[in-house]
């Protein structure tokens, strides 16, 4: 048998509810909830999300153990850089773009050279430079900046470029928006690409609405990694 309170109990907890809804919403908390949880559902169409679990059974084992050293290495999640990747080549360490970025990861030549990339048509180069890429990312980031926003923000600036997302770190101040999170960094970075708006920033145009959808799927195929895949625990980790 259910319990009621009195109808003015059950009108004073209502509207404290109704209240404690609206202050969150106000203070941007609520959107925050629903962006991490929900704010890259529908990003990956069905037939994509056919051909990745393909790809999954079929070229993803060849690459697992790179992958895993990978995290060894970075601390980064095996199944976020395979995201990446994904995302980045369909796992085609041969994938070269008309821009001349390379490989499994799609590194620029000067990125490339400043990981110390030799060939980045390697797939374990590759992947290995990626992941200390990503990290190096995070680690340039202010300290202050929680997860999962901080790896998100830093996602960013791997497709767009630590100057263009400090533009749009900027402009966030400017109108009041949070810098240091993802679902307000998401309303800025698009706006680099509007010649009125690039034009007063620091560093100019860029294409940021592309990181935003970079960002937002790899968070898809993350997902469903994450779902499908073990986590890789190591065996220096597990003995500690």
């Amino acid at each position: 048998m259910s319990r009621r309170f009195p109808p003015a109990k059950e009108a004073k907890l209502r509207d404290e509810f109704n209240e404690f809804l609206r202050k969150q919403k106000r203070d941007g908390v609520l959107q925050r909830l629903l962006d991490r949880y929900f704010g890259y559902a529908r990003r990956v169409e069905r037939a994509d999300a056919s051909v990745f679990q393909e790809k999954m059974r079929t070229v993803l084992p060849e690459h697992r153990a790179s992958f895993r050293q990978a995290q060894d290495a970075s601390s980064i999640d095996w199944r976020l850089l395979a995201a990446i990747a994904y995302q980045e080549s369909h796992w085609d360490p041969l994938a070269i773009s008309e821009t001349n970025v390379r490989g499994m990861m799609m590194l620029t030549e000067e990125t490339a050279k400043r990981l110390r990339v030799s060939d980045r048509l390697d797939a374990r180069q590759s992947i290995m430079a990626g992941a200390r890429y990503v990290a190096e990312l995070k680690r340039f980031l202010p300290k202050r900046i929680p997860e999962p926003d901080r790896t998100w923000i830093a996602l960013a600036a791997f497709n767009v470029g630590v100057a263009h997302l400090e533009d749009a770190r900027v402009l966030a101040v400017k109108r009041k928006l949070n810098p240091d999170a993802w679902s307000d960094l998401k309303k800025t970075l698009p706006l680099l690409a509007q010649p009125g708006v690039a034009e007063t920033t620091k560093y100019g145009f860029a294409r940021g609405g592309q990181a935003v959808v970079f960002v937002e799927t790899v968070r898809a195929y993350y997902d469903v990694l994450l779902r499908l895949e073990k986590p890789y625990f190591s065996v220096a980790r597990s003995e500690r």
